[in-house]
């Protein structure tokens, strides 16, 4: 056996911060992948205890048991542990250790109350009981008002429902019937106090209908022998350090099983007695961002002294990065933050990466575009359940330029699963399938207001384009989906007063699709355009007006707010982000890029168009080899005009195969998809045929990238924009240089605290 214990110490220096350990939420697939190696001998170790093997689990989760509570809460605790022994390693210690629920019994570990093996079987043993659990289930609620939930849960009679996370000011989670937890959201939806998010989980934790699985708990703590802790480590029930006699550690370990998880508490314990540092102790960076977002709050912490704390002086203005944009976006969505992480084509944007949006209280978009409608409803499905229609994401719609009836199909797949948000890109102009999407459900309410329960968030880079979104629809299109019986005459009635567009996101030089513009010159512009519409049609004031493209550092997000911007959209860096759907290899490379390292490239689905993409052109050649393929469009009637040297050097350097060949996987693929007409277009105009020929290594490039293939590596079209590298330059030397640390929801955080910050020192400057 191996015993880790020892401490943590030694003559390691204390840093006076602290360390701090996740819970169940912070699991991810592929969490440990850089540690199981390094330390094989712990590993085999757990997995003997255990009875399974905690590296599949945690790396492929074969048999999806990576969210069941019996196998997640040891696995967690062993990438947690592994984590604290790379952290360890570097010869430093803490003033303070804390662990939120089940990541305490990693801050005991770390602490020397007992060695690794124990820990386990303790873990394990709580897991077997809490996932033993059934009925009732867990909600958590999140917004700016989420405070009053306590006193609400009473003046609502919901007796039943406990609250058992205290997460910080703008976030706590509910424990209880489901029955009850669902009416509770009603009314709490009903008096716009915050948003409810059903949690993935099987039994009510946290709560009172635990006591049973506690109690049992308790009786196998009886003979497990506990050491005093070296550093103190600060109690979820108590907010106060563990006592240092095991009978008290055992009391405390039963009680967190049922008792309410006191964690924006304990954060405020830790400021309270001078900690100004905390870092997060394993797979997930939800944590550092509670801490962040707990800076200014006032919640009293019991007795705790009023020693140092880490509250700026008054004559220093704070901004908190949660007032930051506008207050109607983060009331609308129910968001703490004015901040969107936008679809990424072909699943970059993950469901995995709206989910964990989501659970930080943050809006994801999911990137259906150029997917099929079986994989929009797979991952429709998975949202749907786990998130709610009213669950804050969004689903990507594109514009179809040469295919309107997949535009159609989708819209007809989004209105089936009730979707409430769709974020739309690439339109040129107010299509009848996005105007159907928008008025679906319109109507008059009580007062006689048009509404309608779907938004649009519609990214633009062109005033005239801008101006139709904030117009009303167009009358013709209402009468020709009227006459289809696509739209009621009611919700058609209603589009009078409504623009087509919820939000406007005004989309400067980004990766991907691009017209390169200047978010300077745009943004301001399109403001204006704004208050020019509103004049005609006074609902046009009520779009909000954000802000895309370059957006890789806390300095460009503070420039954003500073311009006007109602809230910001990300996209290049999270593509580099853990839940991101593309390859380890493309992170690999987006992680290594500067700011100089992207190039223009032609749109492979506009390639005759002459539309751009701006991508990566470190460590590929896709860029140059797009640019040639188009010039070569132009200069040639046919393939057959090509010159013979030029066509040999293309089928091997860019197809590894012959035109004619790529020809008939072109023309299959067509003919698969219900497309027979562009195969008879291509078989009539042989310029036209080239040009679908040449747009297959558009869509083989980017495949391979997303599936990592190493040998097409100098082939890989990547989507993005300077702001990797300009995020890249400002965590090097964090733990975010590594993109395996790189959450999305801790990028979020990372660029909105950052920008807050920023304000607030220009604020101070300009006040002296």
């Amino acid at each position: 056996m191996t015993a880790v214990r020892e401490a943590p110490l030694g003559a390691a220096a204390v840093t006076g911060g602290a360390w701090v350990f996740p819970g169940q939420g912070a699991q991810h697939k592929g969490m440990g992948a850089s540690l199981f190696e390094r330390h094989a001998g712990l590993v085999d170790e757990a997995e003997d205890i255990l009875g399974f093997s905690v590296r599949e689990l945690c790396l492929t989760d074969p048999e999806r048991r990576l969210g069941l509570t019996q196998y997640l809460q040891p696995a967690l605790y062993v990438v947690n542990a592994l984590s604290w022994l790379e952290a360890r390693s570097q010869g430093a210690a803490p003033a303070y250790l804390a662990g939120h629920s089940l990541g305490e019994y990693n801050a005991l570990l770390a602490a020397g109350c007992y060695d690794f093996a124990t820990g386990l079987r303790l873990v394990a043993r709580r897991g077997e009981l809490m996932g033993r659990a059934r009925g009732g289930g867990m909600t958590a609620v999140v917004g700016p008002r989420a405070v009053e939930v306590p006193d609400l849960l009473a003046e609502a009679g919901a007796t039943d429902i406990d609250v058992a996370n205290y997460n910080g000011p703008e976030q706590l989670v509910l424990s209880g019937p489901v029955d009850s937890l669902t009416a509770f959201a009603k009314v709490l939806k009903e008096r716009k106090v915050a948003r409810c998010v059903p949690l993935g989980v099987s039994a009510a934790f946290h709560s009172r209908y635990m006591a049973p699985a506690a109690e049992e708990f308790a009786a196998f703590l009886r003979e497990v022998p506990f050491a005093a802790p070296r550093i103190p480590v600060i109690s979820n029930v108590t907010v106060r350090p563990y006592p240092a006699d095991g009978a008290s550690v055992r009391e405390l370990l039963s009680a967190q099983i049922h008792r309410s998880v006191r964690w924006r508490e304990v954060m405020g314990y830790l400021r309270a007695h001078g900690v100004h540092e905390l870092t997060e102790i394993g797979p997930g960076k939800v944590l550092t961002g509670l801490w962040a977002s707990s800076r200014e709050d006032r919640e009293p912490v019991g007795s705790a002294p009023p020693t140092r704390t880490a509250v700026p002086a008054a004559s220093t203005p704070r901004i908190r990065p949660e007032r930051l944009g506008s207050a109607a976006f983060r009331e609308e969505y129910g968001v703490r933050f004015a901040y969107v992480a936008g679809a990424m084509y072909k699943g970059v944007a993950s469901t995995d990466l709206v989910l964990r949006m989501a659970s930080a209280g943050m809006l994801g978009c999911f990137g259906a575009g150029g997917l099929r409608l079986e994989r929009v409803a797979e991952a429709l499905r998975l949202l749907t359940r786990e998130l709610g229609p009213d669950g804050p994401f969004g689903m990507n719609l594109l514009h179809a330029l040469d295919d309107p009836g997949l535009e159609e199909a989708t819209v007809r797949l989004y209105l089936q699963h009730d979707v409430r948000l769709v974020e739309a890109a690439g339109f040129t102009q107010v299509t009848p399938a996005l105007v159907r999407y928008r008025l679906s459900g319109a109507h008059r309410d009580r007062q006689g207001r048009a509404v309608t329960p779907r938004r649009v968030i519609a990214k633009v880079s062109r005033p005239e384009v801008a101006e139709a979104f904030l117009r009303p629809a167009p009358e013709s299109v209402l009468r020709r989906l009227v006459g289809e019986g696509a739209l009621t005459p009611q919700e058609a009635e209603a589009a009078g007063e409504l623009p087509v567009a919820s939000d406007l996101c005004v989309e400067a030089d980004s990766g991907g699709h691009t017209d390169g513009g200047v978010a300077q010159v745009l943004l301001p512009a399109m403001l204006r355009l704004r208050r020019t519409v509103a004049a005609q049609h006074p609902a046009a004031r009520d779009v909000r007006v954000g802000a895309a493209g370059g957006l890789g550092s806390p300095e460009s997000l503070a420039a954003a707010f500073v311009l006007g911007a109602d809230f910001v959209l990300t996209g290049s860096v999270n593509q580099c982000s853990v839940q991101a759907g593309t390859s380890g290899l493309v992170k690999d490379m987006l992680a290594a890029a500067d700011v100089q390292d992207v190039a223009y490239a032609p749109a492979g689905d506009m390639f005759e168009l002459g539309a751009q993409v701006q991508v990566l052109r470190k460590g590929t050649l896709f860029a140059a080899r797009g640019n040639k393929l188009r010039k070569l469009y132009q200069q040639a009637e046919s393939m057959e005009a090509l010159d013979p040297g030029v066509r040999r050097s293309i089928e091997e350097s860019c197809f590894r195969r012959g035109l004619d060949e790529v020809w008939e996987l072109t023309r299959r693929h067509y003919l698969d998809t219900g497309r027979p007409h562009l195969v008879e277009q291509a078989e009539r105009s042989p310029r036209q045929r080239m040009a679908l020929v040449f747009r297959w290594y558009f869509a083989h490039s980017t495949r391979a990238a997303l599936a990592g293939e190493a040998a097409e590596r100098v082939n890989f079209q990547i989507h993005t924009g300077p702001a990797i590298g300009a995020f890249n330059r400002c965590v090097r030397g964090t733990a975010l240089e590594d993109w395996r640390h790189r959450d999305v929801d801790a990028v979020a955080a990372y660029l909105m605290e950052g920008a807050a910050d920023i304000l607030g020192e220009r604020l101070s400057v300009l006040a002296q």
